[in-house]
């Protein structure tokens, strides 16, 4: 990008930490000007081109809010990468009302809600690139995740149907699907689920949060121009 050029805005959810954050790294990197929303702030970022606005992602109002605030001072989005998400793991015999809506309403309808206002803009535009996170377990399944399976699940099937609704306005949607990355959460397991899980790996090893970034960053550029509607899944072999 060329630094006469106004740069490309994208607009991050979950940027805080984790995958989150490496995506706001990656996209900076490209040249874009980066919007992150989440609850807090998390370690400073030094660049005058990255911006923080405060979200709940599991209330509406908060995210219409963050949108306001965020198109007030673009007027424009290029780029929108749905990756807030959370956990509230049991067995379905055991889980309750709660665990099942508060994981729903964070990964599957805050996507709704952001999609929603930024096709509007990005489809005035004749242009844009939604990226959504979702999960290998929203492939193959997870015993003690239905909550979060089936929001990881859903996203799959919300994204290729946006997909086929915004591509006449050349905008294009397309998902990641992440498997077991290193990232603070899979810090505190013990060695021995660690060791279980990499078995699982064809390549024999966990992934990496800037590994996942990458191919988000690609998915954004110009280099994948002629991709929509596809699911990306970062996990080592696991899903193949």
């Amino acid at each position: 990008m060329s630094t006469t050029e106004q740069p490309k805005t994208a607009l991050v959810t979950g940027g805080s930490r984790g995958i989150g954050r490496e995506i706001v790294l990656a996209l900076l990197k490209e040249g874009f000007e980066v919007w992150y929303l989440s609850r807090s702030q998390g370690a400073e970022i030094s660049s005058d081109r990255i911006h923080w606005v405060a979200c709940d992602m599991g209330k509406a109002e908060s995210v219409e809010k963050a949108l306001d605030a965020v198109l007030e001072a673009t007027k424009r989005i290029d780029v929108l990468v749905n990756n807030a998400g959370i956990t509230r793991d049991g067995l379905i015999m055991r889980m309750s009302d709660e665990a099942w809506e508060e994981v729903l309403r964070v990964n599957l309808t805050a996507a709704f809600l952001m999609c929603r206002r930024v096709s509007r803009v990005m489809a005035s535009q004749r242009a844009g690139v939604i990226v959504n996170m979702s999960s290998v377990v929203g492939i193959t399944g997870n015993g003690g995740q239905t909550n979060y399976a089936a929001s990881k699940a859903g996203l799959i099937g919300f994204s290729k149907s946006l997909a086929r609704e915004l591509a006449g306005r050349s905008v294009r949607v397309n998902v990641v699907a992440p498997g077991f990355i290193e990232t603070e959460m899979t810090e505190v397991l013990p060695s021995a689920v660690k060791e279980s899980l990499k078995s699982q790996i064809p390549l024999g090893r966990m992934g990496s949060a800037t590994e996942v970034a990458q191919a988000v960053a690609f998915l954004c550029s110009d280099a994948a121009s002629y991709i929509t509607g596809q699911v990306l899944a970062i996990d080592g072999g696991m899903a193949m």
